[in-house]
């Protein structure tokens, strides 16, 4: 019994350093990752010092994370003094209704600003007070009440987000030299067809996301860049999709049409037959049969719409039945169809058809 006891201390005595060495090696992995990340970030020790002891009196500054500044959650009316070297800044969840040209003045090189649920109005964004952050990459300004589109902005600019203000107008030019941005958010503004157009949108040359949900639109926006692989139209109040409007999209992947008011006479027979898409999204709408589909695509949401019927004829692409065995078949995974007047059961031809479905809601 007590050899079996003293084995028994001995085995635990063992656990205990192996758990302190654990720990030791992980508090060492970390301290490598935070030296790696002030290397990579090319702050060196004079500026470290000075970065702390500039941080504004209403903000944190974590050592541990020297290029952050957070001011979120203050209840500021403006912008504190920045710090020189200061990458990263979040403002979100105050009152700041102006944003000055000079109160950013010495944040030369940020990188990422969050101004997200503040009371910042157009008339309050005071001309090239964006632009002259000129390392800017983010720019987080939503649920704001802008009612255009903040220009001029910066050349390096990849990310805008504005979902959630009241931007009736994008002026004419604001995207012109904006080659680096790839994503465009302005969901849930008051965007009617006038305002998106191919006037509007010249120079986004490299654009791969838009998200324009929720406004005002009738018709689909004119002017997307070929470069676009993600639009996102829901609740707007689309009728119809002209029969070459994907045309001049042929990188498209993701479409989001939902909540619109899509009939079956408003969507020509082949319009989402493409080969490059992945994903459409097209519930909630008013539809009655199920649309042509390329065998390419992967996600297929038609749930809450007027079917009736499911024609395996009609939704399985052309010899897809015959070649069952051919790795170039549908690609459908996930159906749904949930919402509708269907009643099982599912017939057994679109099963045959779509052998890689791996759920189906109806």
């Amino acid at each position: 019994m007590t050899f079996v006891c003293l084995f028994l201390l001995l085995c635990l005595y063992h656990f205990v350093r192996l758990i302190l060495t654990m720990e030791w090696l992980m508090v060492a992995f970390v301290a490598l990752l935070l030296a790696s990340q002030i290397r990579s970030e090319e702050i060196t020790y004079e500026h470290l010092i000075s970065q702390i002891q500039a941080c504004p009196k209403e903000c944190h500054c974590p050592p541990s994370f020297p290029n952050a500044v957070y001011c979120d959650n203050k209840g500021l009316k403006r912008i504190p003094d920045i710090p020189p070297y200061t990458w990263y800044l979040y403002l979100q969840n105050n009152l700041i209704d102006v944003l000055s040209a000079d109160a950013l003045r010495n944040a030369t090189q940020l990188r990422w600003i969050n101004l997200n649920r503040n009371k910042i109005t157009s008339e309050g964004l005071e001309a090239d007070a964006i632009k002259a952050i000129s390392n800017l990459v983010h720019l987080y300004m939503e649920d704001n009440l802008l009612t255009s589109i903040p220009s001029p902005l910066p050349a390096k600019l990849e990310q805008l987000r504005l979902s959630r203000n009241r931007i009736s107008r994008i002026p004419p030019g604001v995207f012109s030299g904006m080659d680096r941005l790839t994503l465009l958010d302005l969901q849930g503004n008051k965007l009617q067809d006038d305002a998106v157009t191919e006037v509007s949108l010249k120079g986004l040359n490299n654009l791969i996301q838009i998200n324009l949900a929720k406004n005002q639109l009738n018709t689909m926006p004119l002017g997307l860049p070929p470069t676009t692989t993600q639009i996102f139209l829901d609740s707007n109040n689309i009728e119809k999709i002209l029969a070459e409007y994907f045309k001049g999209l042929p990188k498209v992947v993701s479409l989001r049409l939902n909540r619109n008011k899509l009939a079956n006479g408003g969507i020509p027979k082949n319009v989402f037959n493409l080969s490059s898409i992945l994903d459409l999204q097209l519930s909630h709408n008013q539809l009655t049969e199920i649309p042509v589909i390329s065998s390419g695509l992967e996600h297929l949401h038609l749930d809450h719409n007027k079917i009736k019927s499911v024609n395996s004829s009609d939704i399985c692409p052309p010899g897809a039945l015959d070649d069952y065995l051919d790795e170039k078949g549908p690609r459908l995974h996930y159906l749904r169809l949930d919402g509708n007047e269907i009643k099982p059961p599912i017939p057994r031809e679109l099963m045959m058809c779509f052998r890689l479905l791996r759920a189906i809601v109806i």
